[in-house]
């Protein structure tokens, strides 16, 4: 096995779609403004009270022009198309054009939760209702989570590795580190990194619900009149994160491909720590979340005080709060106070495996613009009275290095060190 080329892994671009807008240019607009993209679900119907939900606006996908009617028939998973703009986009935005050089060269990991749930649903209806023979031949390729970026490949043009990375809800963050890792060591010039959620169908709706995982709207909850408010993280009366589809996708490169084909570096992917708890299927280990938060700052050859920002899991739990909030005392200390925590899942609610990729993309973009975003909805938990969660407005914060959380069901912890260039 030939070694470790050992190259530095820059981002190059990157794109998302989010309850917030249907692409990072809107979606930016609306989290600096300091709105969340919250509303009555529209996507299905539900007897559910967790029927707030992120949906990504005015998105159609029937509207692309590479989507025919046999098209948009055959790959009925929505999360196939909103993978396949979303890496189109990246790529633009990167200025990267994938040829008979860059081509071969060039990776893609998109990681899912949930994959193509709703196609084995529409399956799932067709088999009871209108016989065997009805379930669609499509349906194994719509389910198999490599699918999507295959499917990106076939419309770009890129031939390297194409893999998923199933981690839930850190899955994005893992492509992004498992990206970096094939580009340092040369496996790659170019990895298109991040995570697709199509998740609003009823059954998973209601699991959620009844594992008490998403907020309840009852009558006198504050987002009961106001959807927007549904998503609170950090603040004294959270009671659950708000379900939501999203996309999130990263290009990466090698430092010397950027220098060679004259791209913009916005950030470097610094440092990396991943691990996993061993502990309960749902429940954080404080112990492990702490390592892994170590550990990317140790692999960017710093100490805690160098960071400048936390972008925070934050899914808006009590227990996942407090845990986090536990973990980042430990990691930081005293220090904990000066350093600006955000949350975003406050304005884009929890996109599950896409949700990191999403994090990761506003946080590379605060830091260029020499800011952070807020943490809207916020009521001050006296429980968290040392830490700064940017209440309800961006603010001008200049900073150098951001580590962005990422912990899922399962136990699955992958933190990452991103600086700003």
């Amino acid at each position: 096995m030939r070694p470790a080329k050992n190259r530095r892994v820059m981002v190059v671009g990157y794109d998302v779609a989010t309850a917030l807008g249907n692409n990072f240019a809107d979606t930016w607009e609306q989290a600096a403004a300091g709105r969340a993209g919250f509303r009555r679900l529209s996507r299905c119907e539900t007897t559910s009270r967790s029927n707030v939900v992120g949906e990504i606006p005015d998105w159609d996908p029937s509207q692309l022009p590479y989507v025919n009617r046999k098209e948009a028939n055959l790959w009925n998973a929505d999360y196939v198309f909103l993978t396949m703009e979303t890496c189109r986009r990246a790529l633009l935005h990167a200025g990267l054009e994938i040829d008979q050089q860059t081509g071969p060269r060039t990776g893609c990991l998109i990681g899912s939760a949930l994959n193509g749930t709703d196609s084995y649903r529409i399956a799932m209806d067709n088999y009871l209702n209108r016989g065997p023979f009805k379930v669609s031949p499509y349906l194994l390729p719509n389910v198999c989570a490599n699918l999507p970026g295959g499917k990106a490949g076939m419309l770009l043009g890129f031939t390297g590795p194409i893999f998923s990375p199933q981690s839930a809800c850190a899955s994005a963050n893992h492509a992004i580190g498992l990206g970096a890792r094939m580009i340092r060591d040369g496996e790659c010039d170019f990895v298109l990194a991040g995570g697709v959620e199509t998740c609003l169908v009823p059954e998973i709706i209601q699991g959620f619900a009844n594992m008490l995982a998403t907020i309840k709207i009852n009558p006198k909850d504050r987002a009961a009149q106001d959807p927007s408010q549904a998503s609170r993280p950090f603040s004294l009366d959270r009671k659950g994160f708000v379900l939501a589809e999203g996309a999130g996708v990263l290009v990466l490169a090698a430092e010397e491909a950027v220098r060679g084909l004259g791209l913009t570096a916005r950030a470097e992917v610094a440092g990396i720590g991943w691990n996993s708890d061993a502990h309960h299927f749902t429940r954080p280990n404080e112990e492990t979340i702490v390592r892994a938060m170590h550990d990317a700052i140790d692999d960017a050859e710093l100490e805690p005080a160098d960071i400048g920002a936390v972008n925070a899991h934050g899914t808006s739990t009590p227990t996942g709060d407090g845990t986090e909030v536990a973990c980042l005392r430990r990691v930081f200390a005293k220090s904990l106070a000066g350093i600006p925590v955000t949350a975003n899942k406050s304005q884009l609610g929890h996109s599950l495996g896409a949700s990191a990729a999403i994090e990761a993309a506003l946080s590379i973009e605060a830091m260029a613009r020499g800011m952070v975003l807020p943490t809207v909805n916020h009521i001050p938990d006296p429980a968290f009275s040392d830490l700064d969660v940017v209440p309800d407005t961006s603010r001008n914060h200049k900073h150098e290095f951001v580590l962005s959380n990422s912990f899922g069901f399962g136990g699955t912890n992958c933190c990452i060190v991103f600086r700003g260039i």
